[in-house]
């Protein structure tokens, strides 16, 4: 592995194209990190995570927006290895964090034993906002990326049946002041696979049981479109871009209803 020093060098050098300019892309066109803010950056422990406290530090360092950043590792009942390696990954990047104990795993399994992953994720997020909010902070950063974003748009559709986006940022229904922001949504899931490959570190991925054994029996509907979009690349190199365009420019008046709020509009109203 490569010192701290390396890695921040390699974030702003050679990587400052790929992933650099486009966090900072997104903090600046989205307005994600303001005068005074406290933001606790949520740490699982995975590549995305971790490169997203890394890009923030360096953004508190030598950005011109004064802002406080809390790194928090909620441990949901990982493995006592899993937990090792989260904590040797952090300690050699120098990230100051603190890890926050949960039986989540646990409770989300016999809560709904054949799909726990809807409760884990719905737990996991109440129990990031609650700990932020006793820290004191009034915003959390989640690792998700671009990628992230069109499977969220194809996974809705094909899944949902309904066209929806994961947005940069937006405000907690249940923690009043709170506000969840995404600043690595420019950035591209290769570029992060080969920063870390560069820099020679490896990271654990999801750490449960059940993604784990969906993931091998190719039950995973994330999985799913992954691979369905890596067919696509091949006979499209702007199929990507042509997705996420898509949730920026919506024509309404070829959209047979919308929903905004509770209130759902149908082209039949101003036909």
């Amino acid at each position: 592995m490569k010192d701290k020093k390396q890695v921040e060098h390699s974030l702003i050098t050679k990587y400052r194209k790929d992933i650099w300019r486009k966090f900072v892309k997104a903090v600046r066109d989205y307005s994600l990190v303001n005068e005074n803010d406290h933001i606790a950056v949520c740490i699982s422990g995975g590549k995305d995570s971790i490169l997203l406290a890394k890009c923030l530090e360096e953004l508190q360092r030598h950005g011109k927006t004064s802002f406080k950043l809390s790194f928090i590792v909620m441990d949901p009942g990982y493995k006592k290895e899993t937990l090792r390696v989260i904590k040797d990954n952090l300690e050699s990047l120098g990230i100051d964090y603190k890890i926050f104990n949960s039986d989540i795993f646990e409770v989300a399994n016999k809560l709904d034993k054949d799909h726990p992953c809807y409760m884990c994720a719905r737990m996991r997020r109440g129990f990031l906002y609650k700990t932020a909010k006793d820290l004191g902070c009034n915003k959390i950063a989640l690792g998700h990326h671009f990628d992230d974003v069109i499977e969220t748009v194809l996974l809705s559709m094909f899944y949902g049946g309904e066209f929806k986006t994961m947005l940069p940022k937006l405000h907690s229904t249940n923690f009043s002041s709170m506000e969840l922001i995404r600043p690595l949504y420019l950035v591209r899931e290769e570029s992060i696979k080969k920063f870390w490959q560069y820099n020679e570190y490896t990271f654990i991925n999801c750490a449960c049981k059940f993604t784990e054994n969906q993931e091998k029996k190719n039950n995973s509907k994330r999985l799913e479109v992954k691979k369905l979009l890596e067919e696509l690349r091949k006979k499209s190199d702007v199929i990507d871009n042509n997705i996420f365009k898509s949730t920026e420019k919506v024509n309404l008046e070829t959209i047979i209803s919308f929903q905004d709020e509770e209130k759902v509009t149908s082209f039949l109203d101003r036909y």
